[in-house]
C-alpha cells in the first residue's frame, strides 16, 4: 500500500488546502464559538431564572437541540429557512440564505445549548453566600452575575468551554454534507477526487485532525491544572 502512496500529491495541495480549507474551518469555528457562548449563557440565565415560563422555553430549546443530530439541523436550516422565511415575509420566492451565513447560525444555534449546560454549572458552582452578598449590598440582578457570578463561573468553566470548542471544530467537518462550502474536509474531497488520490487526502486530513485536536486537549489539560491551583 505505501508502495503506491502518492506523497506528492499532499506536498503539491497542504499549502492550498490550509490558505483555503483551515482558514474557512477555523473562522467558522472561532466565529460559532463566540456566538455560541453569548447565546449559550444567556440560556443558562434564562433555566436558572425563578421566571417558570422562561426557564420552561430555555430548557425545552436545549433538551430539543441536544436530542437531535448535528448533521440533520445543518440540512434543515439550509435548505428549510429559505423556505420558512419567505413564508413569514410573505415573499413569493424562498429568500437568499448564502452557506457561510447558514452554517454560522445553524452551528451557534446548536452548540448555544451545550455552551449553556457548561454555564449552568459554572453559575451553580457558585458559591449562594456571594449572591446574598451581592443582593445585600444594594446590586440588582444584572449587577451581580456582571460582577460576581459570571466572571468567576467563566474562570472555572473555562477548560470545559475549551474542549467543546475543540468538539466543535471537529464538528464543523459536517458542512462537507453542504458542497458549496470550502471548509478542510470539502477542498481536501475536491483534490482527491480531481487527482484519484482518496486515499492519501483522507489520510492528511485524518492526521491534521488528530494532530491539531489532540495538541489543543494538551493545552487544555495544562490550562486546567493552573485553573485548579488557582482555585
Amino acid at each position: 500500500m505505501l508502495a503506491n502512496f502518492d506523497f506528492d500529491v499532499i506536498q503539491r495541495s497542504w499549502v492550498y488546502l490550509f490558505t483555503t480549507g483551515m482558514k474557512f474551518t477555523l473562522t467558522l469555528t472561532f466565529l460559532a464559538m463566540l456566538g455560541g457562548i453569548l447565546f449559550g449563557t444567556l440560556l443558562a440565565m434564562m433555566r436558572l431564572s425563578h421566571n417558570k415560563a422562561i426557564a420552561f422555553v430555555a430548557t425545552t430549546y436545549v433538551n430539543l437541540i441536544r436530542s437531535i443530530p448535528l448533521i440533520l439541523v445543518i440540512f434543515w436550516f439550509y435548505f428549510l429557512v429559505p423556505y420558512i422565511g419567505a413564508w413569514i415575509l410573505g415573499a413569493s420566492e424562498p429568500i437568499q440564505v448564502d452557506a457561510f451565513s447558514s452554517a454560522l447560525i445553524t452551528f451557534i444555534l446548536f452548540e448555544a445549548a451545550y455552551y449553556c449546560e457548561i454555564m449552568r454549572s459554572g453559575i451553580q458552582s457558585i458559591p449562594r453566600g456571594q449572591v446574598a452578598a451581592g443582593y445585600a449590598i444594594g446590586m440588582n440582578y444584572w449587577q451581580m452575575m456582571g460582577n460576581v457570578v459570571l466572571p468567576q463561573a467563566f474562570r472555572n468553566m473555562i477548560p470545559i468551554l475549551l474542549t467543546q470548542t475543540i468538539i466543535l471544530f471537529q464538528d464543523v467537518s459536517l458542512v462537507y454534507v453542504l458542497g458549496s462550502v470550502p471548509d478542510f474536509v470539502s477542498v481536501a474531497s475536491k483534490i482527491a477526487q480531481r487527482d484519484g488520490r482518496l486515499v492519501e487526502m483522507y489520510l492528511f486530513v485524518a492526521v491534521v485532525y488528530f494532530v491539531m485536536s489532540f495538541g489543543l486537549s494538551l493545552l487544555v489539560k495544562k490550562l486546567q491544572e493552573k485553573v485548579a491551583i488557582i482555585r
